[in-house]
């Protein structure tokens, strides 16, 4: 599984990173810390799941998002930001995002079970006789 975490803040990257690995060990993550880098990322290591900042230097998570979408419909986006307002889930969505979650209460455990989600979604998508539907994944 890859995954690439885009976050201005390098604390709460590497808080995440370890949340993860710590729950899923072989999963390769990426990270970026500004908007400039994420597009060149996405098009060399192909995630599985991102999760996207909305307020990043350079171009901000929602145009991100648009551009990835654009291109890569099956890439797992979940927007996880500290904005918790209709207006920003709604403009969220818009963009094409997959998930909208709160930094300041999204818990560590909704956080694994998307990375599951997302993990089991590809695993079935890839296993001989499936009909590439996968297991569809619950918004947050």
């Amino acid at each position: 599984m890859n995954l690439l975490l885009v976050e201005d803040e390098a604390m709460f990257r590497k808080t995440l990173k370890s949340l993860i690995l710590g729950e899923f060990s072989r999963a390769h993550i990426s990270e970026a810390g500004n908007g400039a880098q994420v597009l060149s990322m996405v098009g060399a290591d192909r995630p599985d799941l991102i999760f996207m900042d909305i307020h990043l230097p350079g171009e901000d998570g929602l145009t991100l998002t648009r551009k990835i979408k654009a291109r890569y419909r099956d890439i797992v986006i979940a927007i996880l930001t500290n904005h918790d307002l209709p207006e920003y889930r709604d403009a969220a969505m818009e963009a094409g995002a997959d998930h909208f979650l709160v930094k300041g209460s999204a818990s560590a455990r909704e956080l694994v079970e998307l990375v599951r989600a997302v993990f089991f979604r590809n695993r079935d998508d890839s296993a001989p006789g499936s009909s590439g539907s996968g297991s569809p994944v619950a918004d947050s």
